[in-house]
């Protein structure tokens, strides 16, 4: 199954047309780390994130996991845990994944920069939620619903093509 943006603002699976944000600076073929840009290209889907917390284990063929407290997830170009989900320590930069805010209580990985990744080629590229579709920082963001939505449709061998 392939999820697909288009117009920068819809994604359409299946019969679908859900309404998303994308990076502040729009779409880019060469993303570099922090640029507000949200890499073009073809992508595989990695595990999903939730806050059991918050919202109940999603309804979804891909693997799952509860976020913790401690979990952060590695943008620091210096370090060898780049672009991977780390447990919080004061000298890697991260990106936290258990906010005060409801962006992250659901969160799907898009493998980009993932299997191999090169440094300051940009990291935590993720389908998280939006209560209000502002730009995000290089993220695809979707109501609650809609995200609801495609975690249910999507597939173990599920892609999305950002273009």
């Amino acid at each position: 199954m392939l999820i697909k943006l288009k117009n920068k603002d819809t994604l359409i699976i299946d019969d679908f047309k859900l309404k998303c944000c994308i990076g502040r600076k729009g779409l880019k073929n060469k993303k570099k780390e922090g640029d507000f840009s949200t890499p073009k290209g073809i992508f595989k889907l990695g595990p999903v994130y939730y806050r059991n917390d918050r919202v109940p284990k999603p309804i979804t063929k891909l693997k799952c996991y509860k976020i913790k407290k401690n979990m952060g997830w590695c943008n620091d170009i210096k370090s060898k845990y780049y672009n991977r989900k780390i447990t919080i320590h004061k000298n890697i930069k991260h990106e936290k994944m258990f906010r005060r805010d409801s962006k992250y209580d659901y969160v799907i990985l898009i493998n980009y920069n993932y299997s191999k990744p090169i440094s300051d080629r940009g990291s935590a590229i993720f389908m998280h939620l939006t209560n209000n579709y502002k730009p995000t920082v290089g993220c695809i963001a979707l109501k609650k619903n809609d995200l609801q939505i495609i975690l249910k449709l999507i597939e173990k061998n599920s892609k999305i093509e950002i273009n």
